[in-house]
């Protein structure tokens, strides 16, 4: 029942090239930092990567796309990295994108094995009827396009069939975490990680403070330890270093 792990490297000794990753986090809150550069620092490449986002030029998902070790990315926002944008315009990346809320939906369906869902989002667009653009050819023409997807009517309604999403590995950042693997998350970096969490294979979570077991109340609990296999304990300079994404600041 002791899921603790010692240090990041040893947790995600076993992501091997080719690995698929669901990574949890929303622009840079709830990031699992530490465990992102521990992949990155073991060396695994051709990786596919499921995350909201991926992170900034530097930070976050970002690391691992400089190294050029991603090689497939399914998520819903391009923005605030430059260098996701420029592999996949110039064809070096595939991107599945996908509309947020549906994103959320097909990792939580996996992490329930629900193979498949309908829902209203996306009818009558590229997301149902294909043509979405997953890879440039170098000349800027379209090498892969998404394909089209089921569509029925339930109740007069058009609804798209979407997949569940499951993965080889998860990557989570949690506030607190017992030894069992109970994982409460602080506030908005709630966002993706449970959901990530669920549909790992093997989950691995970075803990900013780790409890014992029974410490957490039930109640407070907001993913259970059922979805995650390994827990590793942050150091105080590691919980705390939180960059922020945009700062405004009255003068």
């Amino acid at each position: 029942m002791d899921k603790v792990r010692e240090t990041a490297a040893d947790a995600v000794r076993e992501i091997s090239d080719g690995a698929s990753l669901a990574v949890g986090g929303f622009g840079l809150s709830g990031v699992p930092d530490v465990l992102i550069r521990a992949v990155h620092e073991q060396g695994a490449t051709a990786l596919s990567v499921v995350s909201n986002n991926c992170g900034v030029d530097g930070r976050g998902l970002g690391i691992l796309l400089a190294a050029g070790r991603v090689a497939r990315v399914t998520g819903s926002y391009v923005g605030e990295n430059k260098e996701f944008a420029r592999q996949y315009l110039s064809g070096e990346l595939e991107v599945e994108l996908v509309p947020q809320g549906t994103l959320a939906e097909r990792l939580r369906a996996g992490g329930c094995g629900i193979p498949a869902f309908f829902t209203p989002a996306g009818v009558g667009t590229q997301v149902s009827d294909g043509g979405l653009p997953w890879r440039y050819a170098a000349d800027g023409t379209v090498a892969v396009a998404s394909p089209p997807k089921e569509v029925r009517e339930f109740d007069g309604r058009a609804y798209v069939m979407e997949r569940g999403i499951s993965t080889d590995f998860a990557l989570v950042r949690a506030a607190k975490g017992d030894r069992h693997g109970n994982l409460v998350f602080h506030r908005s970096a709630r966002n993706f990680n449970p959901l990530a969490a669920m549909a790992g294979r093997v989950t691995i979570a970075e803990v900013e403070e780790l409890v014992g077991p029974g410490v957490l109340d039930p109640d407070e609990v907001h993913l259970p330890g059922v979805f995650v296999q390994r827990v590793v304990p942050l150091t105080p300079q590691q919980a705390a270093d939180k960059r922020i994404e945009k700062r405004t600041v009255r003068h």
